[in-house]
């Protein structure tokens, strides 16, 4: 039994506020992308097309995804982000996956702030990014540092690394399923 309560408790001062949070957060930033992403891109191409001219039509013919797509996607991104918040409160927020999930989370909300100053509009999830994204993950990594479980240095470069990876991984993933959907419907 004491073997366990090593393994599952988290060390004083590192509460499951910072680690389960990350899930939690996400999940507040992700409803609002679940519920404004389906219809957006057709209702903001007109002013996207004349705010940014140079940029292909086929690009935002990608932007266009079925509701159930795009439900797709954020669920395996959710299972993505369970599992980093599992993990860092295994570790109590020592987990290097959770950490660069933290950061990259964080990150991620200043990609919203900019596609929305570039397309001079709103863009889902904007709404949510400085409002919760950002500030929890400022407050989690400050209380990492605080119990002595994070460095001083956020790990960017990790980061930088897995959102990319793992925002193409779950659209492509979400891509395949409903492209077996389709197939299914047809036969």
């Amino acid at each position: 039994m004491s073997r366990w309560r090593t393994r599952t408790a988290e060390p004083a001062g590192v509460p499951a506020t910072v680690t389960w949070g990350l899930l939690g957060a996400w999940l507040v930033h992700d409803a609002e992308e679940l519920v404004m992403i389906p219809g957006w891109s057709s209702r903001a191409r007109p002013r996207l097309e004349r705010n940014l001219p140079w940029v292909p039509g086929r690009v935002w013919d990608g932007l266009d995804v079925s509701p159930r797509r795009n439900a797709t996607a954020i669920a395996l991104m959710g299972v993505l982000m369970a599992a980093a918040s599992a993990d860092g409160a295994r570790t109590g927020g020592r987990s290097g996956f959770y950490q660069a999930a933290l950061v990259g989370f964080g990150l991620h909300s200043a990609t919203h702030v900019a596609q929305s100053a570039v397309t001079r509009g709103y863009t889902p999830g904007v709404a949510t990014a400085p409002l919760v994204v950002a500030p929890f993950s400022l407050w989690a990594w400050r209380r990492l540092r605080r119990a002595g479980v994070a460095g001083t240095r956020p790990p960017v470069g990790p980061a930088l690394a897995l959102l990319p990876a793992a925002l193409a991984g779950v659209h492509g993933l979400a891509a395949l399923v409903d492209r077996s959907r389709w197939r299914r419907a047809q036969a």
